[in-house]
């Protein structure tokens, strides 16, 4: 599968097809999600999809690697040094990292604007220092280098039916929901590296601070002001994805399968979070295997209905007009101050 997706991309280069082999086994090692919607793209697009999420998740580990023994002034010069080889391949092309080499081709072949990355690698880099957010503007301001650029990033590859830029704001809200559904379910092992990311004024709001989290953590026994602080953290995920949602319609035909398997599949995790009673603190909530497949196989079948359509000329309705996102969602940038440092 990996031969037929490069060649269909039409990458030949011997040593950036191997970049591109690498970011796939990461993308299927680590993003078991995102892996299985990604399979939902035409297959020319895939490989760019997979470069995006390898570079993601390259520097990702960096910043999160628990037992190595790197300590943030380590972890601090490896994302430097990240950094300088981005910057290097995104000017030239190449670089010595593999993920580095196929991001690069994917920002020259799809036009991707490239502050997208430098925000994503600031946002990076502040994990290193900060480890909670005062309030929902503060982990805004991060979650837009941290997740809403990732939607950015990926939107000249999914293609869209309106001008590009009526379809940014869904594209960067649902890589928030994405991001904020993961924070509820990493409760637990973000604590284990010192940072919350749940809002301290959301958490306050039910008479929680990070005290009470540590020993809730250690102890293993739950309580009923946690309990309620993350059903409100889930039910602000929950106004996110609503929020996002129209979004898809502005996508091409084609990939709105991709993208909507990927909601359900993402959306999911609040679910089994619910049904395990909020425990995250104690336990790893997971989308069961056999809801995957349901998902999966809903989202094959859209796949072949929208390249049935494509084949026999149908056109398709045009979206409605889009609609400005509630502030209450995503802060417009102007609202949003940057996040303070918190030991």
């Amino acid at each position: 599968m990996t031969d037929r997706e490069l060649d269909a991309a039409g990458i030949t280069d011997p040593a950036l097809r191997a970049a591109y082999r690498h970011c796939r086994a990461l993308n299927a090692r680590h993003g078991r999600t995102y892996f299985l919607a990604t399979r939902l793209l035409p297959v020319e697009r895939r490989p760019a999809v997979h470069a995006l999420y390898g570079f993601a998740r390259w520097a990702d580990d960096i910043v999160d690697s628990l037992g190595t023994g790197a300590g943030a002034d380590a972890r601090a010069e490896a994302l430097t040094r990240l950094q300088e080889e981005l910057e290097e391949g995104l000017r030239r092309g190449g670089g010595g990292e593999p993920v580095v080499r196929a991001l690069a081709d994917t920002a020259r072949r799809y036009a991707i604007d490239h502050v997208h990355f430098r925000d994503f690698m600031t946002a990076m880099r502040s994990d290193l220092t900060v480890t909670a957010y005062p309030t929902y503007a503060d982990l805004c301001a991060y979650m837009h280098g941290s997740a809403a650029v990732i939607g950015l990033q990926m939107l000249p590859v999914l293609g869209t039916v309106v001008p590009r830029e009526e379809a940014e704001p869904y594209a960067a809200a649902l890589g928030v929901a994405f991001q904020l559904s993961n924070f509820l379910r990493d409760v637990g092992e973000d604590l284990d590296r010192g940072r919350v990311y749940v809002p301290a004024d959301l958490l306050a709001g039910h008479g929680v601070d990070r005290e009470l989290l540590v020993r809730s953590r250690a102890s293993g026994r739950p309580d009923r002001r946690i309990t309620a602080a993350l059903r409100e953290f889930e039910a602000l995920t929950r106004g996110v994805y609503r929020a996002a949602m129209p979004g898809v319609e502005l996508l091409e035909p084609v990939s709105r399968p991709c993208i909507r398997t990927a909601a359900v599949l993402y959306g999911g995790i609040l679910d089994a979070v619910a049904r395990d009673g909020w425990a995250v603190l104690h336990r790893r909530s997971v989308v069961p295997r056999r809801r995957r497949a349901v998902v999966a196989a809903d989202g094959l079948v859209r796949v072949a209905t929208a390249r049935l359509r494509m084949r026999a000329g149908a056109g398709h309705r045009p979206p409605e007009r889009a609609r400005d996102l509630p502030a209450a969602v995503l802060p417009p940038a102007a609202a949003v101050r940057p996040a303070e440092e918190v030991a």
